[in-house]
């Protein structure tokens, strides 16, 4: 990852908008065609098909389709441009010891804790009415969305959930996200920290859900100083996966004992509990960077 890239990186960001904008667009019109066809309805009752109980693990599979060539493929085409070993660039690195996953282990742990404050205080941000009622509308279809994707009744549909809606999107989002505009975003702005917080910001609007925007974004702050302190994008992708793993674990054993599935998202946690989550995110960061003293020259 220390390559020197063959264009700007004001060039690879305008690049990487560029094919994220026509990669959603063309997943987009993709996904509703092979719906229209594979689920023989009319191309303008494909959303709402999708949203049927029956047609769940076809909407799973299209989704993670979606996800790959609208997040996926954009990142890793600027990185093959601009770069001799496209892969290398994105940071899929082999190296990974067993200190770091168990430290990633409790950075996921700590933040589980720091998300849920911050959800809180999402909460209660005092705005306008009329916005707060159009931000409700969009987070319960956005629920909506997630409990039909995360409908499992079985062991079997529980492990197809983990690897279509915890691992594929962990390594897609990753790969744009961090690997793609946080490394170019720090390559323009020669600011880590700037950075890292646009990125997440990016990361968390993308998922168009206002009371989980604070949660998001910190998500995306401390994946991005997993990927820069080590230059490994797995490790993202680990932390990233563990996140969306709890959630998927929860939902299919809420559906098992019979309780409302939306009490499983409910992320909100006593403000405090954010404290607690710092007490243990920070040290076990720390402890992620003295494992690899050189990790942070390495992400260029």
């Amino acid at each position: 990852m220390n390559q020197k890239p063959v264009i700007a990186y004001p060039s690879q960001f305008a690049l990487l908008l560029g094919f994220l904008g026509v990669g959603l667009l063309l997943s987009g019109l993709l996904m509703s065609w092979l719906s229209s066809v594979i689920l023989n309805v009319p191309f303008l009752q494909v959303p709402d098909a999708l949203m049927k109980p029956e047609n769940v693990q076809f909407a799973r599979f299209a989704n993670a389709l979606t996800t790959f060539i609208a997040f996926f493929i954009p990142a890793w085409a600027v990185a093959k441009i601009a770069h001799k070993n496209a892969f290398q660039t994105l940071g899929f690195n082999s190296h990974i010891n067993i200190k770091q996953v168990i430290a990633v282990g409790v950075i996921s742990f700590g933040a589980l804790f720091l998300s849920g404050s911050l959800a809180a205080i999402n909460e209660i941000i005092p705005l306008p009415a009329t916005f707060l009622a159009k931000a409700r509308k969009l987070e319960n279809e956005y629920q909506q969305t997630m409990i039909t994707l995360a409908t499992m009744k079985n062991i079997g549909d529980l492990l197809l959930g983990l690897l279509v809606i915890a691992i594929a999107p962990a390594i897609f989002e990753e790969v744009l996200f961090r690997a793609g505009l946080q490394r170019v975003l720090v390559g323009i702005t020669k600011n880590v920290a700037v950075g890292i917080i646009i990125s997440s910001i990016l990361f968390s609007a993308i998922h168009a859900s206002y009371f989980g925007f604070l949660p998001r974004v910190a998500l995306g702050v401390v994946l991005g100083l997993i990927y820069y302190l080590t230059g490994n994008l797995w490790l993202a992708i680990l932390m990233h996966f563990l996140n969306n793993a709890v959630v998927v674990i929860q939902i299919y054993v809420y559906t098992q004992m019979g309780k409302p599935i939306k009490e499983a998202m409910d992320e909100a946690m006593p403000i405090w509990y954010g404290v607690f989550g710092l007490m243990i995110v920070i040290p076990a960061l720390l402890f992620l960077r003295k494992a690899l003293p050189l990790a942070n020259e390495s992400v260029d």
